[in-house]
């Protein structure tokens, strides 16, 4: 994800100073911490501003930091990521942390959480279209993809996708050193654990 300039203006540094109050930390008995949860206020009933972005995860970054410095009033928050600690997976965690991040929200007066979602196992099929992907259910209803069942679950609306959402564009020679791959033709590259092919012009000598 370091071809995209645009995380820079959330980093976690920034937004422990900016906004402490919506970044969650679950911690065990012990008091070690096991889970975090973090998001941010933004407004999304602003004159020009799409509800739900085709720039998802990166639009709503931007528009955070314009909001920030516009002194907006937010109405809305939007979860950047949900991580559990490697050592405690299949606990359930990242639903106790979803949760907490809705409970918060409300507490802020934020009638909507919006959460892009990178569903993991998308990595799986790269060459899928995204929308047949997310399309895709159980025979109980619910999606077939993990991560997306645990925001159903918690009684989350899947809205659509996002097709420019975390974007990663670079130079191929970055790609190579990424990768390891050679980056030596035109067209779609398949990358391990990418959603989506790379489209390469090696006459740009750049990869999106």
């Amino acid at each position: 994800m370091q071809g995209s300039p645009v995380p820079l203006l959330v980093r976690r540094s920034r937004l422990v100073k900016r906004w402490p109050d919506y970044v969650l930390v679950l911690v065990d008995q012990t008091g070690s911490a096991v889970a975090r949860g973090v998001m941010v206020p933004f407004r999304a009933q602003e004159p020009g501003r799409e509800r739900f972005p085709a720039g998802g995860w990166d639009q709503v970054a931007i528009w955070v930091a314009e909001d920030a410095i516009d002194q907006r009033r937010p109405d809305t928050a939007c979860a950047l990521e949900i991580v559990v600690h490697p050592d405690h997976y299949g606990r359930g965690l990242s639903e106790v942390v979803l949760a907490g991040l809705r409970r918060s929200a409300a507490s802020h007066g934020l009638d909507t959480l919006l959460a892009p979602v990178r569903p993991p196992g998308k990595a799986a099929e790269p060459a899928v279209p995204m929308v047949e992907y997310a399309a895709r259910r159980r025979p109980d209803g619910l999606p077939a993809d993990r991560w997306l069942r645990v925001h159903v679950r918690a009684g989350g609306e899947l809205i659509g996708v996002a097709p420019c959402s975390a974007t990663v564009q670079a130079p191929l020679q970055r790609w190579r050193e990424w990768t390891g791959l050679p980056f030596d033709r035109d067209g779609e590259i398949h990358v391990p654990g990418g959603l989506s092919p790379v489209l390469v012009s090696t006459a740009h000598n750049i990869g999106v």
